[in-house]
């Protein structure tokens, strides 16, 4: 199976529009493209329990966790709602990504 171009990208900002987290928004911290997972500030938040190491005294920490490509859509820039992404070519040649629903170019 080969694996489906990410749109999303490091830095984004992007709205969860299926599971728990319905709704929530965040900065995308890390994606990983080769398992079309995200992982997201403030979202699939859980706690982990760490044993005190010669390093680290432990307990117990909270970090996010990665989520489905598909679960989150981008935010448009002009009204932070979820938006599809689409890719113009401007006139110089470059390539850019564009929100579908006001048009705004992304970054």
């Amino acid at each position: 199976m080969t694996q489906a171009k990410m749109k999303i990208k490091k830095g984004d900002k992007v709205v969860v529009i299926a599971g728990k987290d319905k709704g929530k928004s965040g900065e995308v911290l890390k994606a990983l493209p080769t398992k079309s997972r995200v992982i997201v500030q403030g979202v699939n938040v859980v706690k982990k329990h760490n044993r005190p190491t010669q390093f680290s005294a432990g307990g117990i920490e909270e970090k996010e966790l990665s989520i489905h490509v598909s679960n989150v859509a981008l935010a448009d820039p002009k009204t932070d709602k979820p938006t599809r992404v689409g890719y113009k070519e401007l006139k110089g040649g470059k390539k850019v990504r564009v929100a579908k629903k006001s048009g705004e170019t992304i970054e």
